[in-house]
């Protein structure tokens, strides 16, 4: 799927290069990129698969809410509105750019993010070991990243971004303390399935379960963990959150952490892996693609910035 990852490695020149092609419609390059990614062509007239599905949805739908609940700062008040306050992290600060930070009131630990953005995070485990010209400068990179024109992924494009800081999640159960995702993928506010993700930032893996937690044996952009993973004990109640938090949308992805019996909002994903993942056996994404039922179109799918 990522063989042009392997030629050009940098992430931030590969935006670069793709934000230069923005004068190329949306429609023609999520065309190119699904072609290029997947080695196939994209059917947009009468899309069967869950990844073609998510190419349809950026075009030709758009609810302002989704712009809200994609925004890593917004979506706290999308979060409350349902009933949910309890799990959100504690939220240490909110900043405009890099600059305004106050570093000294920060905490030793914490997380750092960016509003509207995916893999733009840094985490803090001991303060007195930061690079403070490292983080302004990768933090003013994101801020210059156009992921609109990148993916299609209007969602992230609509709000001013802004810095977030807030509290650092740790599992002390897990190796490096690292924590282990629950993502939970719904449509029309039914969950479906869930995404199990482990060592995220040493030797990822992932399963994909059903809601009784069989192994579906499904393999995509990372390996599957060979060992008998247990359901989390509070599965049930994470389930009717991530019905609860999906019941507005056609389609979203429920990310949600479970550390010590507490759960955690992690995010809201309107475009799982922008769309791109391809799974084995192939035949998973058209059974995601069957639970996908696409909603009427309300844009015409042409870039408006």
């Amino acid at each position: 799927m990522d063989g042009y990852k392997k030629i050009i490695r940098s992430r931030k020149l590969r935006f670069k290069i793709l934000s230069l092609l923005r004068f190329i419609p949306d429609k023609q390059m999520l065309q190119l990129q699904y072609y290029i990614k997947t080695k196939r062509k994209l059917d947009l007239k009468n899309p069967k698969r869950y990844t073609e599905k998510l190419q349809w949805y950026k075009l030709y739908y758009r609810d302002p809410v989704m712009a809200q609940c994609a925004d890593k700062y917004l979506v706290r008040d999308y979060i409350k509105s349902k009933g949910f306050e309890s799990i959100l992290t504690e939220l240490y600060a909110v900043y405009d750019s890099v600059e305004e930070i106050d570093w000294e009131k920060l905490p030793d630990k914490f997380a750092m993010k960016t509003s509207n953005g995916s893999g733009t995070n840094f985490f803090c485990t001991d303060k007195s070991t930061i690079n403070y010209n490292a983080i302004k400068q990768n933090f003013n990179d994101y801020f210059n990243r156009n992921r609109h024109c990148v993916t299609g992924e209007w969602v992230y494009h609509v709000n001013k971004p802004k810095i977030i800081i807030e509290q650092l999640l740790e599992d002390k159960e897990q190796k490096d303390n690292s924590i282990c995702d629950y993502k939970f993928m719904c449509f029309g506010g039914k969950p479906e399935y869930v995404v199990y993700d482990v060592d995220r930032f040493t030797n990822h893996k992932r399963n994909i379960y059903d809601l009784n937690w069989e192994n579906l044996n499904v393999a995509s952009d990372c390996p599957c963990c060979e060992e008998v993973i247990t359901p989390p004990e509070n599965l049930v109640e994470m389930t009717k959150i991530a019905t609860k938090l999906s019941e507005d949308f056609p389609a979203v992805r429920v990310d949600l952490y479970s550390i010590n019996g507490k759960i955690y909002f992690g995010e809201l994903t309107f475009f799982p892996w922008s769309g791109y993942v391809q799974y084995t056996p192939d035949q998973f994404d058209f059974d995601v693609g069957n639970k996908f039922v696409l909603p009427k179109k309300n844009y015409n799918g042409k870039r408006t910035k």
